[in-house]
This record gives C-alpha cells, structure tokens and sequence, in this order.
C-alpha cells in the first residue's frame, strides 16, 4: 500500500523567508477553510512544518483543480499538494512522497441495493473532474470496474456528495477521508463500498523541468518527519486510526 480554500481567500506570511506558492483546492480534511475562515488541514499543516524546515513560508494558492498543470507548468505556484494522487500521473510531474496512503473508495446511499463494485453496472457515478476516480472509471484497465449507464464529472468537490443525497446518481467515488469528513460536516451518511477502488499514495507534485532542487529536499523532509513522529502528530488532528495512512511505500 502505499487530493482547499476559497477562490479569493489565501494564506500568506510576508516575513523575509521566501515564499513557496502550493496549489490546491477544497478537499476536507486535507485543506479547507477553519472559522476564522483561514486554510487548514491535514496538508496544510504538514507543508506548514515541512517547508518551514527548509527555510521557507508558504502560500495556499485556491486553485481550480482541472487547470492544475497548467498553473505548475505557468509558474504561477510551486507546486501542487491537495490530497494528490500519485498512481498514474508518475511521468506527469516530479514528486515529493509518497507521505499518505489513501482508499479509493465508492460511496452510496445507505438504502441502495449496490453492495460491490460489479452492481454499478449500468448505474450513473460522480466524480470530480480530472480525479484519480475519474481517470479509474474512465480507463476502465481494472476488470473489476463495470461499464456505468453515465460518469458525471463536477468540477467541484462538494457537488458530488448533493448529486447523490438528492438522488442525481448512484454512487459516488473519491478518497475515503473526504467521504468520512463530509458526512460529519454535514450530519449525513452515505454507506462506503468494502472494496476499494485503489489504494493510492499522496504525494506533492512539481513541475517535471523544476530541477531548483526544491522537490527532493521536500521528499527528504516529509520522510524525517514521518520518522520523528511529526506527520503522525498533525494526522491524528484530522483522522481517526492515523497510523494505518503513514503505511506508505
């Protein structure tokens, strides 16, 4: 075994430490906006303690998460780190990690006759555009996987969780943890397949010509704070069972 804040709103310390741009949208509870309105989460505070190791303070850039690459590729931020897939996207970026493991999961309603994977046959299924689910369901190179009636890609997270609680799909697909945080955001349960879709390593994402050398001494602090018990302390805030998600290869 081993991808938030609002469009206008960022985090930003101006002190003389230079300043590294992370790209990343809404995806609790890896990055979302606490009542003060300001971006935290699981990957927040770890790039919070990592890059401040490395002599850096970094800036939450609010990202759409279908113009990603691009934005790494235009130099408009550093790079990406949002609960970011690594599985498939090897050769797409240089990375740092993998830091988490994470489930790929399917959700549905609690009274749907869907039980595994093979009962979404025929069935409608959201996703989030450009989603690792998104590329699992598309690709269809798991013989597991049936052919859907319709794959419906949102570009929003949160829309695919009101598509199935108002009964506009079937089921659902996305990390397990942001399935998990927004039924106790929003008071509401949603039944997760036992069979994961994959189980994925998240790792931070950079450009593949970004050789400033940034992206390896990330590698090497994400994997010492994993060691001193830095990255456990931070996933406990946010996660139950934190140990089984540092259960990365």
């Amino acid at each position: 075994a081993l991808t938030g804040c609002n469009k206008t709103d960022k985090i930003t310390d101006t002190t003389e430490n230079p300043v590294i741009k992370i790209g990343s949208d809404n995806y609790p509870p890896y990055n979302f906006l606490n009542e003060d309105g300001m971006p935290t989460g699981i990957d927040v505070d770890l790039a919070t303690e990592a890059f401040g190791r490395m002599g850096y303070k970094i800036e939450i850039i609010p990202i759409s998460w279908e113009q990603k690459k691009k934005l790494l590729e235009n130099g408009e931020i550093d790079c990406i780190m949002g609960c970011f897939s690594m599985e498939g996207r090897l050769d797409d970026y240089r990375w740092a990690g993998p830091y988490i493991a994470s489930r790929q999961v399917v959700a549905v309603n609690e009274n749907s006759h869907i039980h595994k994977l093979s009962d979404l046959k025929g069935k409608n299924l959201a996703v989030q555009s450009t989603s690792k689910p998104e590329g699992i369901f598309l690709k269809r190179t798991d013989k597991r996987i049936p052919k859907l009636g319709n794959l419906i890609s949102l570009g929003h997270m949160e829309l695919i969780y009101t598509f199935l609680g108002k009964g506009y799909v079937d089921a659902v697909a996305a990390h397990e943890e942001s399935i998990v945080q927004y039924m106790k955001d929003y008071d509401t349960s949603f039944r997760i397949l036992e069979e994961p879709l994959m189980v994925v390593g998240i790792g931070v994402a950079f450009a593949k010509d970004d050789d400033r050398g940034i992206c390896e001494q990330m590698d090497r602090t994400l994997e010492e704070m994993r060691q001193d018990g830095t990255s456990l302390k931070i996933i406990e805030k946010y996660l139950d069972d934190p140990e089984k998600y540092l259960e990365v290869d």
